[in-house]
């Protein structure tokens, strides 16, 4: 269904391996314009009818930038590494049979095959918003698949662009390692975190990590984009897994195996939670009128059924508009059911099935954008600190990208079922 425009397939008759799918952060089962092309809320990653990841090969070490721009030239991916203004060292990388390669950034050139733009948090995530200076990368990272089982898939810092290349230019944080080979981060780094126990209710949040452009692990820098580097992690490896999350400065992907995707409910099993949900005809219990969450399909536009909530208490009504108290802030309102006082907010369907963990009901609301997902599910995202600006980390619903607040980040909702 999410095709990434690569998938004919590999052989005669042979069907493509799914080697697994990107989510992006903060939207709720599409971009708010919809998706086009390669731009959209999703990437999914097949075998390739031909093989086109690279492997490092030669190495030249070069004092003009005739002779380095020369080699850049022949039509082979390199990467460059300025070192000085006389001295450069050209990695040639050579075709590998064995990988497929994709890429990931905010160009729309051709070697990208997923393009992401910033993520503007907020359940209205609109394109009127739009980011006056993007800090992801044009060419931001690429994922090597092994195209024999168990068809691991690897990330890298850095992306090759129209001309087959990376440059790190002097400015940008680069070294010779120890077995002499070259490497470097890029301006704003590719950040992973790995959940430890996996993509589960039961995971827990991983340590974040840089991946540098050979695929090496190291600690985070001191800010973004220092020219520091961090300690290289030699326990660990850039092998994604299912639950990873890899952060491109302005944006939040989650990876998803073909197999964690399988254990996943599908848009249909959400859409038959929908359906239970109102078929039990939940109550405002003081309008008494009943509730119904609006169709997928209409997941911007608040409806006259829409259920709302209290989100200190979690009661669930209808649209009123009593409980303003002088005291409270504007969107505050003392619960008519317990008298707590807190937001009241209109209650949303998490329709991105990638982000939920189990297949529960929609018991839980994040705090304070009211998107429902499972208990599961919301007590997952309610641990997970992403990374926000420079060096900041906070917790933010994966269907909007909003900052979550409150002692839980989440809610358990408490409906009232009909009288009669």
């Amino acid at each position: 269904m999410f095709s990434s425009g690569q998938e004919e397939p590999c052989a005669l008759n042979k069907e493509p391996v799914k080697y697994g799918e990107l989510v992006v952060l903060g939207y709720n089962g599409t971009l708010p314009s919809g998706d086009r092309g390669r731009r959209k809320s999703r990437f999914a990653l097949y075998t390739r009818p031909k093989a086109n990841g690279v492997k490092p090969s030669t190495v030249h070490v070069l004092s003009t930038p005739q002779a380095s721009k020369a080699i850049s030239c022949k039509g082979q991916h390199s990467i460059s590494y300025t070192l000085s203004r006389n001295q450069t060292v050209v990695v040639e990388y050579t075709h590998d049979k064995d990988t497929d390669m994709f890429q990931v950034g905010r160009s729309t050139e051709s070697p990208i095959d997923f393009v992401v733009t910033d993520t503007i948090s907020g359940s209205q995530n609109n394109d009127e918003a739009q980011i006056t200076q993007s800090t992801i990368s044009r060419f931001a990272c690429r994922i090597v698949c092994d195209r024999s089982e168990p068809y691991t898939a690897r990330i890298f810092a850095a992306g090759f662009d129209s001309s087959k290349n990376i440059f790190l230019g002097e400015k940008a944080a680069k070294w010779k390692n120890p077995d002499g080979h070259m490497d470097g981060l890029t301006t704003n780094g590719v950040l992973v975190m790995h959940p430890r126990g996996g993509f589960t209710e039961e995971s827990q949040p991983g340590i974040w990590r840089e991946i540098s452009v050979c695929g090496d692990v190291y600690t985070l820098r001191e800010t973004r984009s220092a020219q520091q580097r961090g300690k290289l992690v030699e326990s660990e490896t850039n092998v994604l897994q299912d639950g990873s999350l890899i952060d491109l400065c302005g944006a939040t992907l989650l990876w998803r195996t073909a197999d964690g995707l399988f254990h996943t409910p599908t848009q249909k099993h959400i859409e038959a939670l929908r359906q239970e949900i109102n078929a039990a005809r939940p109550q405002c219990p003081v309008g008494l009128n009943t509730l119904a969450f609006p169709s997928i399909s209409r997941k911007e536009v608040v409806e006259e059924k829409q259920p709302w909530a209290y989100l200190s208490c979690g009661h669930v009504h209808g649209y009123h508009d009593w409980g303003h108290r002088s005291d409270t802030e504007a969107n505050e309102r003392e619960c008519p059911m317990c008298r707590t006082v807190g937001p009241y907010v209109p209650l949303w369907l998490g329709c991105e099935a990638g982000f939920y963990v189990d297949a529960g009901p929609p018991t839980h609301a994040f705090t304070p954008c009211g998107h429902v997902c499972s208990e599961k599910s919301a007590k997952y995202w309610s641990q997970i600190p992403l990374p926000h600006g420079t060096h900041a980390f906070h917790a933010a619903c994966p269907f909007c990208a909003t900052q979550l607040v409150g002692e839980q980040n989440c809610i358990k909702l408490i409906f009232q079922g009909p009288i009669d």
